[in-house]
């Protein structure tokens, strides 16, 4: 790949990733203090992006992969995201933001496949090559977290400011999307099925016990994971920490690091007992939050954030490669959709009603028992993880990752 590719690549990567950080973390605090959002409207503005992963498929499967060229899409997507995000700042009220946010979300969410198809394009040997370019989204997130931070968008209760500079980066990387290299339509001309678009096709793996047993799991470990997206800054600017965003993106960093080690684990730990640390890592994580305070427990606090590389890298990431080998080359790509549209659609769409709901059981005067909330998170990812020991049998060692170089 030149030079000047992979720039391309990973500068699209990174404003992708970027534009859906700025707001994305903040938007539960923001809705419930500057628009009197109750716990489930906050967690039926959540649920649009696993709305947005339902539809996606079908834009992906309808439009880019028929009809124009990827990068184009993309730019006219982010560019009609600028105006949505750009008009969602200024709504006064809950009941006319959702409907704006829902549209955007829509909109957004096929972005993630897009970016995807444009660097696979231009590469050689994806399996060495995609995740440096991918990594830069992961930055990209961080420093939309360290941004907020930066800036004071919290303490200085002005976080609608997150969509208008969420705004500007969409509009950026709409125009520049456009000067991206070349991806056309690669099934020009075939004809479109429901089965194709959502990947049924890979309903065949469930046949297998084993990975019934490990998709079943996949989409009830989105329901603590929902929690997470949801709840915690929330959570850490109302018992006070400054810089809450900021101080998340600890997380991110920690899963940067924890995907460069995977290659070793994967060698000493096998799949089984990956996906198992992950699921125990979740637990771990919400008991943290539960007993964590801002005076002798803060470290408890900074543990429960930094261990969001453990709960995605060995649960979610060991579960891609897992999907990748059961599923084999011809029905490859159906596998990962269909584990994306139950995961990231089914799973975290009930997890974000559920956060919501909990959040408005357990509001008080003061704030929250938040001790109460994060224990509902904590007891789901333990059931899912004794139902995983008991039913999910070792298998032989997959195919290590590739390692980040």
């Amino acid at each position: 790949m030149k030079n000047t590719t992979r720039i391309q690549l990973s500068a699209m990567m990174f404003l992708n990733f970027a534009i859906w950080g700025i707001w994305f973390v903040t938007m539960g605090t923001y809705l419930g203090t500057r628009l009197g959002a109750s716990g489930v409207e906050i967690g039926v503005a959540y649920g649009t992006q696993s709305l947005g992963a339902i539809i996606a498929p079908f834009i992906i499967g309808l439009i880019a992969d028929r009809f124009f060229d990827a990068q184009k899409i993309l730019g006219a997507l982010h560019l009609m995201g600028a105006a949505l995000l750009y008009w969602v700042s200024s709504q006064p009220d809950f009941g006319s933001f959702y409907p704006i946010l829902l549209i955007y979300m829509i909109i957004y969410m096929p972005t993630l496949a897009l970016v995807n198809a444009i660097s696979f394009k231009q590469m050689q040997d994806p399996e060495k090559e995609f995740a440096l370019i991918r990594v830069w989204g992961t930055v990209g997130w961080i420093a939309a977290g360290l941004l907020i931070g930066w800036l004071a968008l919290e303490k200085n209760g002005s976080l609608e400011q997150t969509f208008i500079i969420g705004a500007a980066m969409s509009a950026a990387l709409g125009i520049f999307s456009f000067f991206l290299p070349a991806t056309p339509p690669p099934k020009s001309g075939q004809p479109a099925s429901v089965k194709d678009i959502m990947g049924l096709d890979a309903l065949s793996l469930l046949k297998d016990k084993n990975f019934l047993v490990f998709f079943m799991a996949s989409v009830l470990i989105c329901i603590p994971l929902a929690f997470y997206y949801q709840e915690t800054n929330i959570f850490l600017n109302e018992i006070g920490m400054e810089n809450a965003a900021s101080k998340m993106t600890m997380g991110q960093m920690s899963e940067l690091i924890f995907l460069f080690l995977m290659p070793l684990f994967f060698k000493r730990l096998g799949v089984k007992m990956m996906l198992l640390i992950g699921m125990g890592a979740w637990v771990l994580r919400y008991l943290a939050f539960g007993f964590g305070d801002l005076n002798s427990g803060v470290w408890l606090l900074y543990a429960g954030i930094i261990l969001h590389g453990i709960c995605y890298d060995f649960f979610f990431v060991t579960g891609q490669i897992y999907t990748d080998q059961k599923a084999g080359n011809q029905i490859r790509s159906a596998a990962q959709g269909m584990i994306t549209l139950a995961t990231y659609g089914v799973g975290m769409l009930i997890g974000f009603w559920l956060a919501g709901l909990m959040d408005q059981t357990y509001k008080t005067a003061e704030g929250h028992d938040w001790f109460s909330i994060w224990m509902v998170p904590a007891a789901i990812a333990a059931v899912i993880l004794v139902f995983f020991l008991l039913f999910f049998k070792a298998e032989a060692k997959i195919s290590e990752p590739q390692p980040l170089k």
